[in-house]
């Protein structure tokens, strides 16, 4: 199984190194025995979904869609009839294109909290080399 340096960790989980390092004091993220400490993969992941569940949803809705990123707005480019919204949500940054009338109804501005909602029929899944 993979296992992953608190650094690493604290990256994937969008947090600082202390963060994940008061986790394993807390004993909320174990370690293993390797030397400098790793977080098994499978208890990173755990701890992903329990903060991804956490995470505080502005939008009090039911949706199909699974793939949910809370964020916040870090740029709202409107011309014409289109407007482009970026949000980041931890370490993701996710890119909507949208109406120019929607962004306007929505009050989008930099520093919004928002919800980017996800559904597609094709994911690309990347692992690293090696």
């Amino acid at each position: 199984m993979e296992s992953y340096r608190i650094a690493r960790a604290a990256q994937l989980l969008g947090v600082s190194d202390d963060t994940v390092r008061r986790w394993v004091d807390q004993g909320v993220l174990p370690v293993t025995d390797a030397v400098p400490a790793e977080i098994p993969g499978d208890a990173l992941a755990e701890r992903a979904i329990a903060l991804a569940t956490e995470s505080p949803d502005p939008i009090d809705a039911r949706s199909s869609a699974r793939n949910r990123f809370v964020g916040i707005v870090t740029r709202v480019q409107i011309d014409g009839l289109m407007a482009q919204v970026d949000i980041q949500a931890g370490p993701h940054r996710v890119v909507s294109l949208l109406s120019a009338e929607a962004a306007r109804e929505l009050r989008l501005e930099v520093g919004s909290l928002a919800t980017a909602s996800v559904k597609a029929t094709q994911v690309t899944v990347e692992v690293p080399k090696g």
